[in-house]
């Protein structure tokens, strides 16, 4: 008898649970706000700020110039003399030094690249045209230098109409 009672009030509890609360009355307007059981109105919604302006246009950016730094420009002027004279191996030792320094500056990529022009390595020249190119991006400058670069490159391997093609891109005028 007393299981029937237990089940009788769960069965009770289970479904009063599945009805759900009971609907409240919408009070007329002008009412006072409902109060909660602590004895509180409900929080009020947050206020909305008003909308921000949007903000003023950016002026257009200044274009990108690349720089040697110091401690670079002095390895290049080093690497420079080194080739003048002759000193092909260490002029290409001194430009690795240099780009572990600065391996993103494409100056120094163009720098290694007609290094590897006086050596007869065009095909070195070529990626290092290509790498220049690709780390110049927004100096007009540096991306002309690196696009004659790649021509020189380009030619000397007898491929002429890529080298052409590179001439008449946007950046080289």
């Amino acid at each position: 008898m007393i299981w029937a009672a237990a089940l009788l009030l769960g069965t009770a509890l289970l479904v009063g649970g599945c009805l759900g609360p009971e609907p409240r009355p919408t009070p007329p307007a002008g009412a006072l706000p409902p109060v909660s059981p602590s004895g509180l109105p409900p929080p009020s919604p947050p206020a909305t700020a008003p909308a921000a302006p949007p903000p003023p246009a950016r002026p257009a950016a200044a274009p990108r110039e690349n720089h040697l730094s110091a401690a670079t420009r002095s390895l290049v002027t080093q690497a420079r003399t080194q080739m003048a004279r002759g000193d092909l191996d260490g002029a290409s030792s001194t430009l690795d030094r240099a780009l572990r320094i600065e391996p993103n500056n494409p100056l120094l990529w163009v720098e290694r690249g007609r290094l590897r022009i006086a050596e007869n390595d065009a095909r070195q020249a070529e990626g290092c045209g290509r790498k220049a190119l690709s780390l110049a991006a927004g100096d007009r400058r540096t991306q002309s230098q690196a696009g004659r670069l790649l021509a020189d490159a380009l030619r000397a391997q007898g491929r002429n109409q890529e080298a052409h093609d590179v001439e008449n891109q946007p950046y080289m005028h």
